[in-house]
């Protein structure tokens, strides 16, 4: 199943207007530009957070090295 011819398609935007009426037309592709748009830019923004978020931090040296080494301290009570 390929793509649809020119009677196809004919026959297709015919359906369309039939349905929405001529009038309607401009306004259903206004709409559906700018679901496509909104839609495009909300992808463009969770790229960038995961983007920033996936960064590796940057190390502290010596931090985490003291906080492993020390022995806890224990006390006794007598």
């Amino acid at each position: 199943m390929g793509m649809p011819g020119g009677t196809e398609l004919l026959i297709i935007l015919a359906i369309v207007v039939l349905l929405f009426g001529a009038k309607k037309i401009p306004d259903l592709a206004k709409g559906l530009g700018k679901g496509i748009k909104n839609f495009k830019s909300e992808m463009k923004e969770i790229d960038e957070v995961e983007t920033a978020s996936t960064e590796a931090p940057k190390k502290v040296e010596g931090s985490e090295e003291t906080a492993s080494t020390e022995a806890p301290k224990q006390t006794t009570q007598a």
